[in-house]
């Protein structure tokens, strides 16, 4: 009798223990974890593309229609700068139309230019996305998680991240906390535009992360620019 007793009480505390790593197991991830997995990810990647060069292809849409589209030669120097080395040029490049028109024409391109030079160094400060500013703005409770959808995966959503009023999205495997891309709703600060901006994150064999692809959305200029990434190639490899 006591021995069943001693076996029982055995079974007892096993199924107890048992419970209790099942309830662990499926925690879901809390928002310390997505942030911490995150910041990993951004450090550790931006490390490891110092070492690799690229191309990066450019193509410029207004009211729907293509209007340029560039390549570059993309690699980070021994000083630890991206440089970004032009590859060809389109042979009509700069050529407008002569007289009055052509005056105008230059002057929009001009406007148009400053827009989305503008632009464009704003997304700068979006792209990759800054480990500490994320940390800071969960310190500020400024972060909060969406829970999985159908897929499993995970958003971690920033409010003014960069700016009162802007905001980012970053989408996570909910599983593997693996970032798949990001959204962000800002603004220029000169003309005050709206700028729209998704970002789609690829991987390599190692688990390295970087943005396959960036869509910008100038609406004030029915301005559009797609900016891939492709042709990863390790330097001297």
């Amino acid at each position: 009798m006591r021995m069943q007793k001693i076996l029982a009480a055995g079974v007892a505390s096993l199924l107890v223990a048992s419970t209790i790593m099942a309830q662990q197991a499926a925690a879901p991830a809390t928002a310390d974890d997505h942030v911490a997995a995150i910041k990993a990810s951004l450090q550790t990647s931006g490390a490891a593309l110092h070492h690799y060069k690229w191309i990066e292809t450019t193509a410029i849409s207004i009211k729907g229609e293509q209007k340029s589209q560039t390549q570059k030669s993309c690699y980070y120097g021994a000083d630890g700068t991206l440089e970004k080395v032009p590859i060809g040029q389109p042979a009509d490049e700069g050529k407008n139309p002569r007289g009055l028109r052509g005056r105008i024409a230059e002057k929009k391109k001009e406007d148009l230019t400053d827009s989305m030079q503008e632009a464009v160094a704003l997304v700068k400060q979006y792209v990759p996305p800054d480990a500490a500013k994320i940390q800071a703005a969960k310190d500020a409770g400024r972060l909060s998680i969406v829970p999985p959808d159908d897929k499993g995966d995970v958003t971690v959503k920033i409010s003014d991240y960069l700016k009162p009023g802007d905001s980012l999205a970053l989408e996570l495997n909910g599983a593997t906390n693996q970032l798949l891309g990001l959204t962000v709703s800002s603004y220029t600060d000169k003309a005050k535009d709206a700028v729209g901006l998704k970002v789609e994150f690829a991987t390599f064999g190692d688990g390295i992360v970087y943005a396959k692809s960036t869509e910008l959305d100038l609406a004030s200029e029915n301005l559009a620019v797609v900016i891939s990434n492709s042709g990863y190639e390790k330097q001297g490899g």
